[in-house]
């Protein structure tokens, strides 16, 4: 099996455990107003490769991937699942830590056998949470919510370890009742083992020029690291919150 792939990385940092090994599927249905690969957005673009070939690739860059493994990312990784899927399988052949970087834009609930087949060669998912309210989620992405607090319960009720990712955009992410209610939604996944708030920035501002893509969000200020700990904080409010019900 072939998947279209944008790129790889070969030393990533920030997208899991460790050092890691990332692979950028190509292929996206959101249109997020701070995405800043929107060169990822196109499906069935991209390079031709095999799972057998990626990790052929992972083996030359392993003895540097200290407590790491291989993260999938995107685009959205879930719009090409079955390769995603042998690309995990095989990787678990091998020992590998395998991480999914999703925002569970693709999951389908009424078919919940492929992702479960999934899920049993996953062991971390990194799930994006845009917004908890859906029709802001809607305005942000174009997309409702809906599948996204879905694929969330089930990866718990899956067993697998969660991460949740937010991101802190100014006028657009930072209200505290949004943040506590989006506290409240993650205590109850039974698997949660960190939040990650991230503070927007406009470093994609130069790439859209280049493209010829209308950049939405403007002059939308970066956030600051102060405002993402306050987020981060109101955010574990609402889950302490929830919990104590």
């Amino acid at each position: 099996m072939l998947g279209f792939v944008h790129s790889t990385e070969s030393f990533g940092t920030v997208d899991g455990p460790g050092i890691r090994f990332v692979v950028f599927m190509q292929g996206c249905p959101m249109r997020c107003l701070y995405c800043h690969n929107p060169d990822t957005w196109e499906i069935g673009k991209g390079e031709l490769r095999s799972a057998d070939e990626l990790l052929n690739e992972y083996d030359g860059v392993k003895e540097f991937l200290k407590d790491g493994g291989l993260t999938v990312s995107g685009g959205e990784p879930l719009v090409q699942l079955d390769f995603v899927t042998e690309l995990f399988e095989k990787a678990k052949q091998r020992g590998i830590h395998t991480c999914l970087d999703t925002s569970g834009i693709s999951f389908t609930p009424e078919h919940p056998e492929r992702f479960e087949r999934l899920l049993k060669s996953t062991d971390l998912v990194m799930l994006d949470i845009k917004h908890i309210d859906d029709a802001r989620h809607r305005q942000l992405t174009g997309h409702s919510n809906e599948r996204v607090l879905a694929f969330a319960k089930f990866i718990s009720g899956n067993g697998v370890d969660i991460w949740i990712r937010h991101v802190l955009v100014p006028t657009v992410t930072n209200n505290d009742v949004y943040l506590r209610q989006l506290g409240r939604f993650i205590a109850d996944l039974k698997t949660l083992k960190a939040l990650d708030v991230l503070p927007y920035h406009t470093m994609a501002k130069e790439k859209y020029e280049k493209m010829g893509i209308k950049y939405k969000l403007g002059d939308t200020p970066a956030a600051t690291k102060e405002q993402a700990a306050h987020a981060r904080d109101v955010i574990m409010q609402g889950l302490r919150e929830k919990l104590k019900k």
